[in-house]
């Protein structure tokens, strides 16, 4: 049986904006992509509400994705497949940092997983690295992290094809397929349903190709 770690925030974790609580397992997209390869796959979910990539939270402890990462391998090893979508949160806009800073803050986490040996045999895991969803207009609490974040999140995207590339990760870009959502119940963050299922149908279609063994 194959293993599929997903890594990372609430968007993982499956955050409804409407109601503040977390969507059903067969809804959030670690499900969808579970449904989506069948029974004989392992989807380990990994999302973090808060999480970041290498820093950490003055208000919310955990949420250093890099000091996590490495026991979260050992922990589920051997892993066949990561799926890293982080970035959201290093861009709150209080926090200051360039598009370029988050970047390498996901790049960072990609090597921890292609120089580990927590694969099968072994050897590193797999990578698809995820550009998460655009920030659109912040509606609602959302305003007080992200008001004014929506443009450099515009350009997260064209940042983490590069690392990808640098690194030899697979990659998707979700705002190619989702939006976050918006009007009312909507907070031009997270992702509602329709969304996450769309998300975990790409996944899907990204990882499905993954885990054909290496020769």
């Amino acid at each position: 049986m194959a293993t599929v770690l997903c890594f990372g925030d609430s968007l993982t974790w499956g955050f409804d904006p409407a109601t503040g609580g977390r969507f059903p397992a067969d809804v959030r997209w670690p499900g969808v992509l579970r449904t989506e390869l069948g029974p004989d796959l392992l989807v380990v979910e990994e999302g973090l509400p808060g999480r970041q990539t290498v820093w950490g939270s003055d208000f919310m402890p955990g949420r250093n994705g890099r000091d996590y990462l490495p026991p979260c391998l050992d922990s589920h090893a051997p892993v066949d497949v990561v799926v890293l979508m982080l970035g959201t949160n290093d861009l709150q806009t209080a926090l200051h940092r360039s598009v370029e800073e988050v970047a390498r803050g996901c790049g960072s986490l990609v090597d921890i997983v292609r120089f580990g040996a927590s694969g099968p045999g072994g050897r590193p895991p797999r990578v698809l690295l995820v550009a998460p969803p655009r920030i659109g207009a912040v509606q609602g609490i959302m305003r007080i992290a992200f008001a004014g974040a929506e443009d450099r999140s515009q350009h997260l995207a064209s940042w983490l094809a590069q690392v990808a590339e640098a690194t030899g990760s697979a990659f998707l870009d979700a705002s190619e397929v989702v939006g976050p959502s918006t009007g009312p119940g909507g907070d031009g963050v997270h992702l509602d349903a329709d969304g996450q299922r769309a998300l975990g149908r790409a996944v899907a279609a990204a990882v499905r190709p993954l885990l054909v063994p290496a020769d």
